[in-house]
């Protein structure tokens, strides 16, 4: 008997961002170095320069990413960001580990939409930049979320950063 399994309706509504989650395939902590979180950072502010949605907040834990994004509705939605960002990050990491691992997995990404959720008002617009940013805290990965360097966290605060590419609400 096949397992059911909810599908993902996204809701494009013009103006509204959306709190997006999706994880590495088995939730393996494919990021779980800073070389492949770089990878997904890099291609992240390339995908964002291409397609021209907005980066509010984001984050790459070991096995999982978190974005706040707004797209640029009707032409880049919700679907087009995360199609081409995910198979570009999938493409490039996976092409490097099977140039040194035989047994290298044939999956990058959890299959399914993953989370995704509008945000209605500014109140839980901020709630979710702080969730995002205060992610590897919880889990015990640093002790500041300026501390992460795969992260808005540092660009939110003023700080020095590779990844300052962000849109302020």
């Amino acid at each position: 008997m096949d397992p059911i399994r909810k599908k993902l309706h996204r809701y494009e509504i013009q103006g509204h961002a959306r709190f997006l989650t999706f994880s590495c395939d088995q939730r393996r902590p494919f990021f779980n170095n800073q070389a492949t979180r770089n990878i997904f950072a890099s291609q992240l502010m390339t995908t964002r320069s291409r397609l021209g949605f907005k980066l509010h907040a984001w984050v790459v834990m070991p096995e999982h990413i978190h974005l706040l994004v707004q797209p640029n509705l009707p032409d880049v939605p919700v679907s087009k960001i995360l199609m081409s960002l995910k198979r570009r990050v999938a493409t490039k990491i996976l092409k490097q580990w099977r140039g040194v691992d035989s047994n290298a997995p044939a999956r990058f990404w959890q299959s399914g939409g993953g989370y995704d959720r509008n945000i209605y008002s500014s109140d839980e617009l901020a709630e979710k930049i702080r969730y995002i940013h205060e992610n590897p805290v919880r889990r015990g990965l640093v002790e500041q979320p300026e501390d992460w360097s795969c992260s808005s966290a540092r660009a939110w605060m003023g700080l020095d950063t590779e990844w300052d590419e962000i849109d302020r609400c």
